[in-house]
């Protein structure tokens, strides 16, 4: 985003500039705000910006001297003047020092947002297209792909990476697989066989989801011929790699609208849970386990939504007695045999385990390996409840908020001792060696906010308290609690509050 700062004697000016102008749309920021041109010029020397938006008549320096001054050290400074007088003079000395436009006061706001809209044209043209690095364009690349199957990607913006970026989505249906190859001789060439091998499968992206796990999208004109191309693409690179005595397992989603590409990518990473009750598979396909398993077996026992609650409530008395209600109403039910109950309790067990993954469980695996074992082994609906609960049981502890990741503890703690610092997922996950798109996703399932909401809640409860208890100006309280962009602050000051800071100070 560019970078703008107001500068105004009359700070209802400033505010009412930061609350009427939606800044972000225009991919700007407000970073600082004044109330002189000397106070401004000092400031902009810490805090560079790309806009200024400033007034003629003020205290200490004028805005005039305040462009002269500023453009010493920023010569391609834009600059907007506001005034409330309309003299010739000022817009000739303005003219000559290079605006975008001169603004009489009352302002009219589309007059406003048209000079900044090609004020940001300009800076567009000005700015040196960036040169990306090999690893650079595959970690935004991995980025970009990630986003858009968690559906956390507006379609302008992924429309212009993808872009960018050279990928091709505009096919009306995907399929989406998860590939997990194991390199045993260490040559890491796995891409390159997948390239040959999936020459023949039509367009594709490939990329590497949180996990660490290949994904391929594949993207098709027509949804049964192009989901059958994949799959016969993807079983001769399983056969090929296997030739190497290095294990692959490969599952793949169903052939949806390219809309719904999220929910091909979750029921291929549903499809890898069953390589534990079936190892000597290499590939897998969701469409055929989905038609196989459950189709006779009614639809509201052992069901994970049901099961989820009294799990997330840390309720065993419920628990166990919803598994006793469920075990008594299948033997009550005619024809249902140890046989197809095993296809539903597998289903609930995997269910359990990709949400206990989602919390970077993945040191947990074993219990859930040794339910489906007892499952697929068991020759009694007896044996089968026992495993159900042993696991359901293990399940609540595991995902009760007392057993909370120790990383996400020590994001908390840091968040509380170092908040008016600048934090990003991307510096906590390199201080704790996670990757940020997977502690962003840990922290929203641990907190039930993301990382921004939960972090702007924390700051702005920290500057209630100060605007209550302290005499520092409202620009010093942002600063202290981490916001060195005011405009910024506002905005989240009065999401969270509903009133603007000085409002605020004004109640109490």
């Amino acid at each position: 985003m560019y970078k703008v700062w107001l500068v105004d004697d009359e700070p209802f000016i400033s505010e009412g500039l930061i609350d009427a102008v939606d800044w972000s749309a225009f991919g700007l920021e407000i970073v600082g705000i004044a109330e002189d041109g000397e106070d401004a010029l000092t400031r902009m020397r810490q805090v560079p910006a790309d806009i200024l938006i400033t007034d003629i008549s003020m205290p200490v320096m004028n805005g005039l001297e305040l462009i002269r001054h500023a453009r010493a050290f920023l010569p391609h400074l834009k600059v907007i003047i506001l005034s409330g007088f309309n003299e010739f003079d000022f817009l000739k000395e303005g003219m000559r020092l290079g605006i975008e436009n001169y603004l009489l006061k009352p302002i009219r706001f589309e007059e406003l947002e048209a000079t900044l809209s090609d004020a940001v044209n300009k800076l567009n043209a000005d700015k040196p297209e960036q040169v990306y690095g090999k690893d650079e364009i595959g970690i935004l690349r991995d980025n970009v792909m990630i986003r858009w199957l968690s559906g956390r990607i507006a379609p302008p913006e992924l429309a212009e990476r993808a872009s960018l970026l050279g990928i091709e989505l505009t096919k009306p249906f995907v399929a989406i697989a998860v590939i997990r190859a194991f390199d045993a001789d260490g040559t890491n060439d796995f891409m390159v066989m997948a390239e040959e091998k999936l020459e023949d499968a039509g367009e594709y992206v490939s990329f590497r989801d949180a996990e660490g796990d290949t994904v391929i999208a594949f993207c098709m004109e027509n949804a049964e011929r192009g989901k059958s191309k994949a799959v016969d693409a993807l079983e001769r690179l399983a056969q090929a790699w296997e030739i190497r005595n290095s294990p692959i397992r490969i599952a793949i989603g169903g052939a949806l609208p390219m809309a719904e590409a999220g929910t091909s990518y979750e029921q291929a990473r549903k499809a890898q849970q069953y390589f534990l009750v079936m190892p000597e598979r290499n590939f897998v396909d969701f469409a055929l386990l989905a038609s196989a398993s459950t189709v006779f077996f009614p639809a509201e026992l052992l069901n994970w939504d049901t099961y989820s609650k009294p799990i997330m409530a840390k309720d065993k008395s419920e628990l166990l007695d919803r598994i006793d209600r469920d075990f008594l109403a299948i033997r009550s039910a005619d024809g249902m045999n140890p046989g197809r109950t095993k296809s539903a309790a597998v289903e609930l067990i995997i269910r359990m385990k990709m949400e206990a993954d989602k919390l970077n469980r993945a040191e947990t695996s074993e219990p859930y390996k040794e339910a489906l074992d007892k499952v697929m082994d068991a020759s009694t609906l007896e044996d089968i409840g026992d495993a159900v609960k042993e696991v359901s049981l293990f399940a609540i502890d595991s995902f009760s908020g007392e057993d909370m990741s120790p990383v996400i503890k020590q994001v908390l703690r840091y968040i509380q001792e170092h908040y008016a610092e600048a934090l990003t997922l991307k510096s906590l996950g390199q201080q704790y060696h996670i990757h940020p798109n997977y502690l962003g996703q840990l922290f929203h399932k641990q907190t039930g906010d993301t990382f921004a909401d939960y972090l702007n809640k924390f700051r702005i409860d920290k500057a209630k308290k100060m605007l209550l208890d302290s005499r520092l100006k409202v620009n010093e309280i942002a600063k202290q609690v981490g916001y060195w962009e005011i405009g910024y602050f506002y905005k989240q000051f009065k999401k969270h509050v509903g009133i603007v800071p000085s409002e605020y100070k004004g109640l109490h």
